[in-house]
């Protein structure tokens, strides 16, 4: 007897990759029924007609569910969804897709991650409509990574830009994209398409590329080629209309974008063009109201003439729009999370990302297809897409992965290899007014201290491996007097001092005293050689007015710090050029360092 899963996935299966053949000239992500394909296709008709409505409005979802494997309860998962395990949470909405955070317990090492995948595929496929699902994390890198060792790390966007490597860049996605697929997840919420023009961006930052428009729309293009075209997987580049230019974080509040329609054409969307172009799978929307695009107040996300009109229309794309998390202040504020889930299909989105109230969001969802307010042939373009993206990535004839495949695919020594070449090629010298650098190593004594246990473990034990002699004092992202004078004091009798700044330019949020600047202003009146390494926003140099040597690696991952001593000792010359513009502290208008200064020996 056949099985009857399995038969009706084929079916399924079959009579998509019939839509798709049947429309000359598209991908299968672009051969979606509706106004942006040349009519309604009969093979995708047919497809839909095997789903009943449940089915259909489940795909739309793509959840965090807590676990670190499918099967075994997790009481996190009961009040959100009244059920305990991941895989029940998928089986009861049907779910289209999953994503994946540490704080879920969903990535702790590749063995698990392979694990989960594999566990939560079997409990899609082995209901409902038998759908494979899309698997989602925020793979970065650099600031934000949510898999960590012994998958391969880069430094994130920022530093590729300092590189200006076009081939670095696809290189480090291709890799990430790799690892990820090995271990099943299929779809990588990256890269980050907003260009970086507010120094005082809380919530972007390094996570963008550069200030530069152009620079931005080449990285991106070169990161979707790599993440889909050589690691196989989604690619999804976010957050459109354009997340640069806020001092406002979506997570917590309500930014809004002040653009004028040409500033936006001429800054914000250069990248979003260039994602589109090099066939980006999918484009998440931010929680941006943007009055120049859409003068109701209403975020990108809910807003249909930003959506659909710009970005379908305009823009001309035929992928699948995410939403940003709907958890968020952001796109929460004006309406109820049931109707924010509705206004979010209305406006063009196809995926809503968290609701976080998903019997609210999926009930709304279904009586607004009930009702009419939301057309059948509205759902079905959305499902459509989200079916024939799932083709195209091979996940609904290949959901599982095999794990005993790895150890030849994550973190190997050639994928570290080319990691730690790729970020020699991003460190950024700014100052080395006394000529410090280079500086040999070897039977120095050197105070390390400043921002994070992981980031000064990391430099002590590297600088230690050279034959240094080190103490380490890590003082935190909001050091108080005591630790100061502590620090001060450590730094007696000591040859140098290395010291980490994140985002000391931040004294409203990361440190609200401004101890971090008030650390670095105490240890250079000690006389010492003081080397200040800022590990994440280049800008702290605005904030740091003494400081005589300076570099910039974007970002606190150990490959990012372990390149920084490389260039602290003489191994490596710096190349890295900044890709943004260093404003002066307080005058947005006056650059201090211009966009490409860098320094090297």
């Amino acid at each position: 007897m056949p099985n009857p899963v399995i038969s009706r996935r084929l079916r399924l299966t079959g009579v998509l990759c019939t839509a798709a053949l049947a429309l000359p000239g598209l991908s299968p992500a672009q051969a979606a029924p509706g106004s942006q394909a040349p009519g309604r296709n009969a093979g995708v008709a047919a497809a839909l007609r095997f789903m009943s409505l449940e089915e259909k409005v489940g795909q739309l979802f793509v959840q965090n569910v807590y676990g670190s494997d499918a099967t075994t309860p997790d009481v996190r998962n009961i009040p959100l969804y009244g059920v305990a395990s991941p895989a029940e949470v998928v089986q009861k909405y049907h779910l289209g897709g999953v994503i994946y955070f540490a704080w879920t317990d969903s990535v702790k090492n590749p063995t698990q991650i392979t694990g989960l995948s594999n566990g939560l595929q079997k409990s899609a496929i082995g209901s409902g409509a038998h759908v494979p699902l899309m698997i989602a994390t925020d793979q970065e890198q650099g600031v934000v990574t949510r898999v960590g060792p012994p998958a391969t790390q880069f430094p994130g966007s920022m530093a590729l830009g300092a590189g200006r490597s076009i081939d670095d860049a696809r290189t480090a996605a291709t890799i990430t994209g790799q690892e990820l697929k090995a271990m099943g997840i299929n779809t990588d919420l990256a890269p980050d398409a907003d260009v970086n023009v507010n120094a005082l961006n809380p919530v972007i930052g390094t996570r963008s590329f550069s200030s530069d428009p152009a620079l931005v729309a080449s990285m991106v293009a070169a990161q979707v080629n790599g993440y889909q075209k050589d690691g196989g997987v989604v690619a999804a580049a976010k957050h459109f209309p354009g997340h640069g230019d806020t001092a406002t974080d979506s997570h917590t509040g309500i930014p809004i974008i002040t653009h004028t329609k040409a500033q936006w054409q001429q800054i914000d969307a250069p990248p979003f063009r260039a994602a589109i172009g090099a066939g980006a799978d999918m484009i998440m929307s931010g929680h941006l109201v943007v009055p120049a695009l859409d003068p109701s107040g209403d975020p990108a996300t809910l807003s249909q003439p930003i959506l659909t009109g710009i970005l379908r229309h305009e823009l001309g794309f035929r992928g699948v729009i995410i939403t940003d998390s709907l958890g968020m202040k952001g796109v929460r504020d004006k309406y109820g999370d049931g109707e924010v889930a509705v206004r979010a299909v209305l406006a063009g989105a196809d995926n809503l990302l968290m609701a976080p109230d998903m019997d609210a969001a999926h009930a709304a969802v279904l009586a607004a297809v009930a009702s009419g307010r939301i057309s059948q042939k509205r759902l079905d373009e959305s499902v459509a897409r989200i079916l024939l993206l799932k083709l195209k990535r091979g996940i609904l004839l290949h959901p599982y992965t095999d794990p005993s495949g790895l150890d030849s695919v994550v973190g190997t020594p050639e994928h570290l290899a080319k990691a730690a070449a790729i970020t020699d090629r991003t460190t950024t010298v700014l100052k080395n007014d006394n000529a410090t650098l280079p500086m040999a190593a070897g039977g120095k004594k050197i105070l390390v201290t400043g921002y994070g246990a992981a980031v000064t473990t990391t430099l002590s034990d590297a600088l230690t491996r050279r034959a240094a002699v080190v103490t380490r004092r890590e003082t935190g992202a909001a050091p108080a007097d005591a630790a100061i004078a502590d620090t001060v004091a450590k730094a007696a009798g000591q040859d140098a001092v290395v010291v980490t700044t994140m985002k000391a330019w931040d004294t409203t949020v990361t440190d609200r005293l401004g101890g971090q600047q008030r650390l670095v202003a105490a240890l250079l009146a000690t006389g010492k050689p003081v080397v200040v390494i800022a590990v994440r926003d280049p800008y702290d140099i605005a904030y740091l007015p003494g400081a005589r040597t300076y570099l910039a690696t974007y970002s606190y991952s150990p490959v990012a710090i372990e390149s920084a001593v490389r260039v602290i000792t003489g191994e490596v010359a710096p190349t890295g050029k900044l890709p943004v513009v260093i404003p002066v502290a307080g005058d947005p208008a006056t650059a201090l360092y211009p966009f490409g200064f860098g320094i090297t020996w």
